[in-house]
């Protein structure tokens, strides 16, 4: 067997195993799409995919329009969004200028607020709820989305500030240096020469907050507890009423359109995602 046939094969061979590792992981995702079509019955007794009256009723998606709230999902997924774009873009923002301060700046202490920050990282996040939730409570701002958001102007996510650090220790200090030969200041220095340098980080922690905040349950479920203000995350609970027999094909369907932007979003920044991920930000 010469070397070519040899490397097509090996290539043929590792295309099949990532297909097939693709359509494991994507399973539950066809699977949640073929459980609207199908009774509830149905649902609890067959891990296939095709439903037994095949995909002719769309009726479950026309009902997951509408939540046991009394709102729409349109309503639900704007109240979604009214602390995830502010989330998003101020955790991008503080993440940025933080990193820069810890990454390029030699100050008395730094060792101590890079350890910190590692602590931070650390440490779980429930044990904060009680301290914050007494905190936005003393200032009259629960049933509000400031709590999801206002924490982001800080830099609170740890775990954000030390990806940008770690972005930033693999730029070459000489654009900094040249930058300042040329007159820019350190602000001028950051935006103009180092955040378009940063782009793909930028976007992955972009990706990542959006993602993450659209999973938020727990969060939201602290802070608000009025029906109107309910984001999707929360109001997904209420279609399943433990009183009474829940509409499952609603429920998936409703599940299903709920996920949809933060797939969309991860689609479109995916390349720039994997980018943020596996590179070392010196090719700029």
């Amino acid at each position: 067997m010469d070397i070519k046939t040899r490397r097509k094969i090996n290539a043929f061979v590792r295309y099949v195993i990532l297909v097939l590792v693709g359509v494991i992981m994507l399973y539950p995702l066809f699977w949640l799409f073929s459980a609207t079509f199908k009774e509830n019955h149905e649902i609890f007794t067959s891990a296939g995919l095709w439903p037994e009256n095949g995909l002719s009723d769309w009726s479950a998606w026309g009902r997951a329009w509408h939540f046991n709230t009394g709102y729409t999902f349109w309503d639900h997924f704007m109240n979604s969004l009214k602390f995830l774009v502010p989330r998003t873009i101020f955790t991008i923002l503080s993440s940025i200028v933080t990193g820069y301060a810890v990454a390029r700046f030699n100050f008395k202490g730094k060792k101590i607020v890079f350890m910190l920050i590692i602590a931070t990282l650390l440490m779980p996040n429930v044990i904060f709820m009680i301290p914050l939730y007494l905190f936005w409570n003393a200032l009259g701002l629960i049933n509000t989305p400031y709590p999801l958001w206002v924490d982001a102007l800080f830099a609170t996510n740890s775990f954000f500030v030390f990806m940008m650090i770690q972005f930033y220790r693999t730029i070459p200090r000489e654009l900094d240096e040249a930058s300042i030969v040329d007159g820019c200041n350190s602000l001028q220095t950051l935006f103009y020469i180092l955040v378009p340098i940063l782009k793909p980080i930028v976007i992955t922690v972009g990706v990542l907050t959006f993602m993450w905040g659209m999973n938020d349950y727990l969060g939201p479920l602290i802070y608000i507890t009025r029906m109107n203000l309910l984001p999707l995350s929360v109001a997904l609970r209420t279609a399943i009423d433990a009183e009474s027999s829940a509409d499952y094909s609603k429920v998936y369907a409703m599940s299903f359109l709920a996920i949809i932007p933060a797939l969309a979003i991860f689609g479109f920044a995916q390349r720039y995602f994997i980018d943020g991920v596996a590179t070392t930000g010196s090719k700029g």
